[in-house]
């Protein structure tokens, strides 16, 4: 496997230098052959020569893909407008208007190798040869059709922006710099994929970042080849340390909002072409337990909604295991009547509880999971009556009690309340390792599974940041991040940007911090 691996990368390598090698000339008709030749067998690129001047004695050919061109609106477009121009010009002013672009085009560019052309023209742009001249040129056009800017279906607020990110790179900066109207806000584009060159931009505010956070993520991106990036999520796999840990090491978002207030924190923001979700970094617990709305409301609202999210987290994976460690090891600690409800709700039940719990969680995951693959409506109907249907004929049919059915879809709701799916994914599959440690040990093995969930998250590190801050490590802030943790603190209070930004640019609100 290696073997063939190696071979196509060298393969490929080839190919590249032979392209290199396919040099730009004076001479039209040698351009066209060479970039006929690296474009063979492939029908959607189109080539397509003309004659152009005010004598028609200027033989240009121009290369395109067959959907990123205007088409019917060709004369419309910046391309159109250019041959246009073209037309109505001497041979001799040819070459004053491509050297001083005297079309005004934005984005025109000299392009001086063939490769260099053919690669160019992979970024849904026109290229354009002209006979005589040594180099072609890059002209803008409509580029590849994309999803246009749509409500998100997921991290929903109350109040605030619904506005998320599209499927293209360049509207996604462009939503970010609408919001964000800096001149220290920085964008580098980067290519990643060896074969499928996807666009990577790395956005960062100069002087709030620590210095070392973008080169580290540069560092990142070009320690490891692959042939093509389809989404944000092939960098983030590769870009985690601890990538045997459930918890997500960076954050992820689909809203634009999100992402400035990150900016303005001092993180890093990475953004994938062909992708609607961008990468935060470095992040802590804490963050993923946050919504943009946390700061449009007031503190009394934020925080009580912030505090359920907490609890919510604990419980949804803790509440399983917790009923099996007291019903089956440590029944005295629950009051008689109780015992007995539990008692009379499991007769005739043939299973033991652990399998009980085991088959209704199961099954919920199932229904969560075929919600989410089933087109549209029919995904949330198949979630709510697919779980009343299951779940009230395993009662009517003895399999399992009324009270596994309750707990197990608290517990759903309850990871229905974490913000972050990822971080959400995390307890669902921490709930079975701690619904069997309670099932083998009782309330000893529910403690040892909380104990080692601490450890590894006390342990745990994003970009080198604790990854309970504040709630460890606040001292490194003079315990300002502690006020917006599970309660949010007045606006007026939190002064301070929290421990990702430099020291020296910590200040975000000016005015008295102790009204």
């Amino acid at each position: 496997m290696y073997g063939h691996t190696i071979s196509g990368i060298l393969n490929l390598t080839g190919f590249i230098g032979y392209i290199g090698e396919l040099k730009m000339t004076t001479n039209i008709d040698e351009n066209i052959k060479s970039f006929r030749q690296i474009y063979s067998d492939c029908s959607d690129i189109k080539i397509q020569e003309m004659y152009l001047g005010r004598d028609a004695s200027i033989k240009c050919f121009v290369a395109y893909i067959e959907v990123t061109c205007a088409g019917s609106g060709i004369n419309n477009s910046a391309f159109g407008r250019f041959t246009s121009y073209l037309e109505g010009i001497d041979r001799d002013q040819v070459k004053e208007v491509l050297d001083k672009n005297q079309a005004a085009l934005s984005e025109f560019a000299h392009l001086h190798t063939v490769r260099e052309a053919a690669q160019m023209m992979l970024t849904g742009d026109v290229i354009f040869f002209v006979d005589g001249y040594p180099d072609a040129f890059k002209l803008p056009d409509k580029g590849y059709p994309a999803m246009s800017i749509q409500e998100i279906d997921s991290e929903k607020v109350i109040r605030g922006s619904n506005e998320g990110f599209a499927d293209s790179i360049k509207i996604n900066t462009a939503l970010i710099r609408r919001r964000l109207r800096s001149t220290r806000l920085k964008c580098k584009e980067v290519k990643k994929g060896l074969r499928g060159h996807s666009n990577v931009d790395i956005l960062y505010v100069r002087d709030l970042v620590k210095p070392g956070l973008v080169e580290d993520v540069e560092r990142n991106l070009d320690s490891y080849v692959i042939d093509h990036v389809g989404d944000s999520g092939v960098i983030e796999q590769f870009a985690e340390v601890k990538w045997y840990s459930p918890f997500p090491q960076l954050q992820t978002t689909k809203r634009p909002d999100v992402a400035v207030n990150a900016l303005l924190e001092g993180r890093v923001v990475v953004l994938c072409d062909n992708s609607p979700i961008a990468i935060i970094l470095p992040t802590t617990m804490n963050n993923f337990l946050k919504t943009a709305d946390d700061y449009y409301n007031r503190t009394i609202a934020a925080s009580f909604a912030r505090l359920i999210r907490y609890v919510a987290a604990f419980m949804s994976f803790t509440l399983p295991g917790l009923y099996l460690a007291v019903t089956n090891f440590h029944t005295q600690i629950l009051p008689t009547p109780l015992i007995l409800a539990f008692y009379e709700a499991r007769l005739g039940c043939p299973f033991p509880q652990l399998i009980e719990v085991l088959m209704m969680e199961l099954s919920f995951e199932l229904l969560r999971e075929a919600g989410i693959r089933l087109p549209g409506a029919m995904g949330n109907t198949i979630g709510i009556v697919g779980g009343l249907i299951i779940g009230q004929a395993a009662v009517d049919a003895n399999l399992v009690s009324p009270i596994v059915v309750i707990l197990v879809a608290f517990t759903a709701l309850c990871s229905f309340a974490i913000p972050s799916e990822e971080f959400a994914f995390s307890f669902r599959i921490l709930k079975f390792a701690v619904i069997m440690m309670s099932a083998w040990l009782g309330y000893f093995g529910f403690l040892i599974s909380l104990m080692v969930i601490l450890l590894h998250l006390a342990k745990l590190k994003s970009c080198g940041y604790p990854y309970m801050m504040p709630f460890v490590g606040s001292e490194l802030t003079g315990g300002e991040d502690e006020k917006d943790s599970i309660i949010r603190f007045p606006l007026r209070r939190l002064w301070r940007r929290p421990v990702f930004a430099r020291e020296n640019e910590c200040r975000k609100l000016k005015g008295n911090k102790d009204d």
